[in-house]
This record gives C-alpha cells, sequence and structure tokens, in this order.
C-alpha cells in the first residue's frame, strides 16, 4: 500500500473561523456543499471536495468556500450519506465495523454523481482535493477516463500501490512529520512510484504536525496555524498551475 488504512485523528479546525458563505444543496438522495466563486473566476475549471471522515462540516465547508474565492466552483459531497463520524464518539466506538459500511462500492456512486453535476453544469476540467479517507478517491479517479484531471491530498490513508501508478494527471501531496498512516516509509515508496509513472508530482512535508493538520489543526498553535495555511496554498498553487 501507497499509504495505511485512517485511524483516529487529530480534533480540531486560511479561513479558520466564520460563517461559511456556500450552500447546501440535494443530489437526488445525496447531500452537498457548494462554493461558487464571485469575483475572480477560472471559467469551466472546479474542484471536487472529497473530505475525511467527518465530511460536510465547519471546517470543510470553510475550505471549500476558500477554493472558490480563489476562482474555481467547488462541490463537496457527503459521501457517507449521512453516516460520517462525529467529532466525539464513544470509547468503545467499532470503527472498522464502520468503515466496513463505506468501502468503494459505497463511495464511488456518490463521487460519480457530483462529477455528472459538474459536467451537466459545463465543467470541462475537474481537479479534486482529497483528505485523509478522501484521498484515496481522489487518486481512484485520476486514472484514465474517470474525470478527475488534477489532484492534490493530504495525509492520505487507505491508497493502494496500484492506484498510485494508475493515475494519468498531476498529483500534489501534504504530508505531516508524524503520522501512523502516512509515514516515512510510505511516503518514500509513493515517491519510487511517482517517480515512475513520469508524470509531474509534488510532496510537501509539514514539521512539527500530525495526521490531519491540513483540515483540523489547533489555529492557536502558531507552528500548527502556519502548516494548515501553507497546506492549503500548496493547493491552490497547483491547481493554478495544471488545471487552469
Amino acid at each position: 500500500m501507497a499509504s495505511n488504512p485512517p485511524a483516529k485523528c487529530c480534533t480540531e479546525g486560511v479561513r479558520h473561523d466564520g460563517e461559511p458563505t456556500g450552500s447546501l444543496i440535494k443530489l437526488g438522495n445525496i447531500d452537498a456543499y457548494i462554493a461558487e466563486p464571485k469575483g475572480k473566476v477560472h471559467e469551466k475549471k472546479a474542484i471536487v471536495f472529497l473530505p475525511d471522515v467527518i465530511s460536510i462540516w465547519q471546517n470543510t465547508k470553510l475550505m471549500a468556500d476558500q477554493f472558490a474565492a480563489n476562482g474555481y466552483f467547488t462541490i463537496m459531497p457527503d459521501m457517507f450519506r449521512g453516516d460520517a463520524l462525529a467529532l466525539d464518539r464513544p470509547a468503545d466506538f467499532d470503527f472498522m465495523a464502520w468503515i466496513s459500511n463505506h468501502t468503494v462500492s459505497h463511495i464511488e456512486p456518490t463521487v460519480d454523481v457530483a462529477l455528472n453535476y459538474l459536467k451537466e453544469k459545463g465543467y470541462t476540467k475537474i481537479g479534486s482535493v482529497g483528505y485523509c479517507f478522501g484521498a484515496k478517491y481522489t487518486i481512484r479517479y485520476m486514472a484514465k477516463g474517470r474525470g478527475v484531471d488534477v489532484g492534490y491530498v493530504a495525509h492520505p490513508s487507505f491508497v493502494d500501490e496500484e492506484e498510485l501508478r494508475a493515475m494519468t494527471g498531476p498529483l500534489s501531496i501534504a504530508a505531516a512529520e508524524t503520522d501512523e498512516i502516512f509515514p516515512a516509509e510510505k511516503r518514500h515508496q509513493s515517491e519510487v512510484i511517482l517517480a515512475e509513472t513520469k508524470l509531474p508530482y509534488q510532496i510537501n512535508l509539514y514539521s512539527g504536525v500530525v495526521h490531519g493538520f491540513s483540515i483540523r489543526c489547533d489555529p492557536s498553535v502558531k507552528l500548527e496555524k502556519f502548516a494548515k495555511e501553507q497546506a492549503f496554498l500548496q493547493a491552490i498553487a497547483w491547481f493554478d498551475e495544471y488545471l487552469v
């Protein structure tokens, strides 16, 4: 595997607070959050935002809004169809039982709905951001003909080597110094695979942070706040280079 299965991540939320400005919509029976650019707009370019196991909540809404503020129409589907994890879970919560109900066969139909929505709206070039759990699907949908042209992932989990090898577009990765799910061994293994693909790639390593930092950090800790902001700017720079 190019990364390990997910485990318990850190627990807190460049916007770190405020009210989201996007909208919740229904795509059939699937909830989705959309953030529309105002002012600067990258015409016919969109981003599908695939979140971690907490799915659509304050932090991810604010981040989707930020992608929109940088000119990208952004859609975030609820990949778990109402069964996302709560931030506060019982100590005896059975994560593996939960994950068994959210396998590839459960998740991909939801991602398909979001991508079809973008195509119906006339978007011709699509990027994807994937955080932790969502990273696997960003990478899977970068395979030939699956609909994602450019990818960015942060602290990925559940990614298989063959999924990484099957990509046909540029990929950027934000990694944490301390990460049992995407440790140095898996990171180096991924570097070898990415080099073999001959595609543009980037792996940025952020010191002093742990798995989950780019989407759920403690903004009162200067180093964590800086790493989260830089990881977001990394994503924007990547899409501005390869998606626009």
